[in-house]
């Protein structure tokens, strides 16, 4: 008999196991929607086939399913199970993880990205790395506060004004990055940095989860980014 307290990492493992299961896991990683036969397709397996596997990761809560008119479109459940995932593909990846990342098609996704609310990628390692050298975070419990010298770059080269701390989440927290292996900042600051970036016009969503550095961003944001980290334009 299974003991009430022993962690259910079996049926996990399960899921991910599954050659099929992980190829369309791996698909939906992008964080893009996707219908049942493109994650048929990327499997490599039959649309019956897909529709059971499918139905098995919706059961285990690994993606939900949106209607859209006819059709019915998958992507993985939330922020949990693609950090879960992500971790994963560290460990898997690590002995050809340049190789991996080089592949043209992942490159816009390695530069520049959402992940759930805050910025990841060679741009989130940027703006982390930019902070750190400026002063602005210091260490505390459960990740960092915001310094008075924080504000102060913020206000003065990112023109925000960053919210108090929301006591329904965690403020800022480093976020090990997928694709780069370093820390890149989390938590509400991060997010409202994002939102504040696309509303300014330097950054934009593009398909998924990529975020595209417009020319306004080139211009203006990805120099004072270098400046404060201390790297060369």
């Amino acid at each position: 008999m299974q003991a009430a307290h022993e962690p259910r990492l079996a049926r996990v493992a399960a899921m991910v196991a599954d050659p099929a299961r992980s190829r369309m896991l791996s698909y939906l990683m992008s964080g893009e929607f996707a219908s049942a036969g493109e994650l048929a397709k990327a499997a490599s397996v039959t649309p019956a086939t897909a529709s059971g596997h499918l139905a098995q990761l919706l059961d285990a809560r690994f993606v939900v399913c949106e209607p859209r008119g006819r059709h019915r479109y998958y992507r993985l459940a939330d922020a949990d199970v693609a950090h879960a995932l992500e971790a994963l593909a560290l460990v898997a990846e690590r002995d050809v993880h340049d190789q991996a990342w080089a592949h043209p098609e992942r490159q816009r996704l390695r530069y520049a990205r959402c992940c759930y609310g805050h910025m990841a990628g060679r741009l989130g390692i940027l703006l982390h790395d930019a902070l750190q050298a400026r002063g602005a975070l210091a260490a505390q419990a459960g990740g960092y506060a915001l310094t008075e010298a924080g504000h102060t770059w913020l206000s003065d080269h990112l023109d925000l004004q960053p919210a108090p701390p929301r006591a329904s989440r965690r403020f800022a927290y480093p976020c090990l990055d997928w694709s780069e292996r370093r820390d890149h900042l989390a938590g509400q600051l991060a997010d409202d940095i994002l939102q504040h970036l696309t509303t300014q016009g330097w950054l934009r969503r593009g398909s998924g989860r990529v975020l595209d550095l417009m020319p306004k961003g080139q211009r203006e944001l990805l120099p004072r980014l270098e400046q404060a980290a201390g790297r060369a334009a």
